[in-house]
């Protein structure tokens, strides 16, 4: 067609690769070392608790730390890479690997004395009881 500029060839099979080796710093020896991750999570509430759900695959529970306020999670952790390959073999590495965490503000006041966590299938399930409404106690102001 007149006036249009034929729209350039692209390699499918090169895409990624040319992606991933043009994704490092010139001079940056480990361009793929990367500050901590940000943990992926699910939360919502039932009735008598907030919920929280992550995938974290590849995580012992013992790489996994759990810190509950009365508003605030915070799950920190490493997912520790077997090094299996050297990095200049790869041709494309999605997968994070190395320290990770999230904070999550809580949509409503929690017990954070009875939190639990469990770890099934890869994924991490933080259960934290919600402050009964009977027991908020309100107070009225009164005139001086």
């Amino acid at each position: 067609m007149p006036g249009k500029k034929n729209a350039p060839q692209i390699d499918e099979e090169n895409v990624l690769q040319d992606d991933f080796l043009d994704a490092g710093v010139e001079g940056d020896e480990d361009w793929m070392a990367e500050a901590e991750g940000q943990l992926a999570v699910d939360v919502y509430q039932t009735k008598e608790n907030v919920v929280i759900k992550a995938p974290i695959a590849g995580v012992t529970p013992d790489k996994i730390d759990i810190e509950v306020a009365e508003d605030v999670v915070t799950i920190r952790g490493e997912r520790v890479e077997e090094k299996e390959v050297d990095r200049e073999h790869y041709y494309v590495q999605e997968c994070y690997w190395g320290s990770f965490s999230r904070s999550v503000i809580l949509p409503t006041s929690t017990i954070a004395e009875k939190a639990a966590a469990s770890l099934k299938d890869g994924v991490l399930t933080v259960t934290i009881p919600k402050v009964a409404q009977d027991k908020v106690k309100k107070i009225k102001v009164k005139p001086v």
